[in-house]
Parts: structure tokens; sequence; C-alpha cells
């Protein structure tokens, strides 16, 4: 046990928990208002996994090789006493006896009130979605006009219980808000917080994606050199999804106290060879792929009437990442488009995470 390859050779290392389908935002670019409107019907609370089931779960991945497990949703946060469940998933060791990589993502709009207990329950690292620092692009974006002020709170109430290399995370998009670049990076530049950047991706069915609304990240990264020196480093982990730079001091080489950014490039340079990432749905739905368009039904194991044990748990898990063939970013521009009414459209990010 622990190294489960699929077959591409990548080792399972990374699981994604959606805690909820639920969110109080509504970006055009995950849970667009046209299409998740007030008559939208989610999950009944029955039908989502119980913190119990999702940290038996865990378990079994953490015995099959994963060593980090982050909290999705939805937004996490909507998750009723949720640092009940980070306090079970901290309890949890590698095969090495370490404690997990355990980390959340959220929108930051609930965070001031739920940082310390968060801390406190065994969280590790944080990181939030922020598109923009101006106030209307903000609103506009996050369609239902939650002031930016209320997250820079969030993420100042997180660093001020402890939180270290907080990650904020910015979709950019062509024409929308991509004149929110540089005043990003200045104002996170020598915060003790890493900026992210990540091109507007094709993800589910619902969110309008236009190629041309792509900004791609060597286009970003012009932009930020034209205003700030930076300098590449070296991943930190195989699989890491962002390529990192580090803000340079007056001789050209990387300053630690200012910090660094990185760059997620899933459209326009794809890092399917060595994905290690996993997705379990708020119901029990395996994912292998952020882009999948089916998923794998683990909860029926766990709630069927002959109790399931651990090494069938197991089991079903080895058997669908062993099966993995997943590379839809690099297939990306020789694919057809899916359709809805033909049954196999991809899952929404909503559903299962980013």
């Amino acid at each position: 046990m622990g190294n489960l390859q699929d077959q591409r050779g990548r080792v399972l290392r990374d699981l994604r928990i959606s805690v909820t389908d639920r969110c109080n935002f509504r970006c055009s670019y995950c849970m667009p208002k046209q299409h998740f409107g007030s008559d939208h019907v989610f999950l009944p609370q029955s039908a989502l996994l119980s913190f119990e089931e999702i940290t038996l779960l865990a378990k079994q991945f953490v015995a099959l090789g994963v060593q980090k497990i982050r909290l999705t949703g939805g937004e996490p946060l909507l998750r009723k006493n949720l640092e009940i469940l980070i306090e079970q998933l901290a309890a949890l060791r590698t095969h090495e006896g370490q404690p997990l990589d355990l980390t959340l993502t959220t929108n930051g709009s609930l965070l001031a009130r739920k940082a310390q207990a968060f801390k406190d329950a065994g969280l590790q690292r944080l990181t939030v979605s922020l598109d923009g620092l101006d106030d209307a692009v903000f609103r506009r974006m996050n369609d239902v006009d939650f002031p930016v002020a209320d997250v820079l709170a969030g993420l100042d109430a997180a660093h001020a219980v402890g939180f270290k290399n907080i990650k904020v995370n910015m979709v950019v998009r062509r024409g929308v808000n991509d004149h929110e670049i540089v005043p990003m990076a200045r104002h996170f530049r020598g915060s003790g917080m890493i900026l992210r950047f990540i091109e507007f991706m094709d993800v589910g069915q619902t969110n309008g994606w236009r190629m041309d609304e792509v900004l791609p990240s060597a286009q970003v990264l012009e932009r930020l050199q034209q205003e700030l020196p930076l300098v590449p480093l070296d991943a930190t982990q195989p699989g890491e999804t962002a390529a990192r730079w580090g803000y340079a001091d007056a001789e050209g080489r990387h300053d630690p106290n200012l910090g660094e950014i990185g760059f997620i490039s899933s459209v326009t340079k794809a890092f399917c060879h060595d994905c290690n990432r996993a997705r379990l749905s708020t119901e029990g739905q395996l994912y292998t792929c952020l882009f999948a368009h089916r998923g794998h039904d683990l909860r029926q194991l766990l709630r069927s009437s002959e109790p399931c044990s651990d090494a069938q748990l197991q089991q079903a898990i080895t058997g669908i990442w062993t099966g993995r063939e997943d590379r839809y970013s690099e297939l990306r521009a020789s694919m057809q488009p899916m359709h809805p009414k033909l049954g196999y459209a991809r899952v929404e990010m909503s559903y299962i995470g980013g």
C-alpha cells in the first residue's frame, strides 16, 4: 500500500473533499445565477456524507498513500460545525506517522468568524478565492453584491490566528478583471500570502467558457514583469499545479521577505502528466478528474445493508484509481464539445471543488 498508480503511472497523493454543494456566491465562472438561481434544488441533508462517513473514507485513502486532503465545496464554511470534521481528519496519520497536509479552500466570506476555530481544530493551511481588489469589480464577479472588504478582513483574521503562507487564488478573465492583475500583485507583495493567477477554465457546462476570455499565464507574467521584477522558483513537490515565481530584490535575486506568486495554467499548459488528485463529492461520488463526466459511487458501499470492511473500501478505491486514464487538458484542443442532452455532460466545479 502507499504507491497506488493509475494507467499512466501517476501515484495517488491528494484527495479533495467537497463538503457541500451550496455556495453564497454566484461567480459566473463557477455557479452562474442563470443556472443556480433561487429555484435551484440543492442536495438534501440526507444525501450528504456525514462527517463520520467522510472520515472513514479519508482513512482508507490515507492507507492507500494519500498525504494531502483539501476541504472544498461549494463554499465549505456553509457546512455547519465544519471544525468537527477538521479535528477528525487532523487525527489521521500517514504511513510515516506524519500528520496530513490538511487544507481548505474558501471564498473568505465567513472566514473572519471561523478562522480561530479552524486553527484550533488542526487545519494547517488555507486558500482563499479573491478575483479583484476593486470593490465594484469584486461585487460584479461574485454577483451577490458581497463587499471585498469582508474577504480582506477574513484574510487578516486568518493571518492573525497563525495561518502561514495563505494562498490567494485569482481567476483571470480577459476583459472582465484582468486590469486587477498588477494591483493584486502589489497588494500581496510582502504580505506573507501567496497570490496565484488561474486561467479561466472550461469546467462543467454552465459557465459560458470561451477561449477568447482566457488570458494565458504567459501574458499575465509579461504584464507583471513590466512593473515588478520576478525570478522563477523550483517546484516544492511532485504534481504541483502552480508554476512559482519569486519577487526579486535590487540584485535580481529572490527576496523571501517579498514572497512569491504562482500561475495555474491548466488551459495553455496542461499538467495532466503528473496529476495525483482524486475528488470526492459531497454525496460520495469519487471523480478522477476535474473535467470528468461521471463519478464512482462510494456512498452506496458505506450505506449498504451488509457492513463494508476497510479492505473492501480500499479495494473499490484501488480499482477506480488503477483504471484511471484521464488527461482532458492535454486533449482539450482535439475534443468535440460535450452536450448535456447526450447524458455525459462534465460535472460542475461547484459539485466537486476546484
